[in-house]
């Protein structure tokens, strides 16, 4: 004698199934996600130390991200001041121009030149 199952019941084993089967797929999903995000979070991060490494900051600093990027835009308007000043050399006189123009600028002396505009408070947040 064969035993048929009630259809009911049958269907309750595909339900539980599917189930099992739909959160092996959404812990895998899961995964997946946390892989790429601490992906895009080293990345970031990496982006960050980069971006510390570049912008003159003071033995004191410890920096946030939103600090960093503010110093950043700072030094990024520090410069831009100084090649003002420069453009605005070069239109007194034609000898003037060439000393400029043969000028360098060390980057430890813009860094320096950076950190007293900085610590004189010139730039606000």
């Amino acid at each position: 004698m064969y035993h048929v199952m009630e259809p009911r019941r049958a269907e309750m084993g595909k339900n539980r199934e599917r189930r099992r089967r739909s959160s092996t797929d959404s812990q895998h999903q899961r995964m997946v996600a946390n892989v790429r995000e601490r992906q895009r979070t080293q990345s970031l991060n990496d982006a960050f130390a980069c971006l510390r490494n570049i912008i003159p900051t003071l033995p004191s600093d410890k920096l946030s991200k939103i600090q960093t990027l503010r110093l950043a835009s700072s030094y990024i308007h520090f410069l831009y001041r100084i090649l003002e000043e420069t453009d605005h050399l070069q239109e007194h006189t034609i000898q003037e121009a060439e000393i400029v123009k043969e000028e360098y600028i060390h980057p430890d002396a813009l860094s320096y030149a950076f950190s007293v505009w900085r610590m004189e408070g010139e730039f606000s947040h």
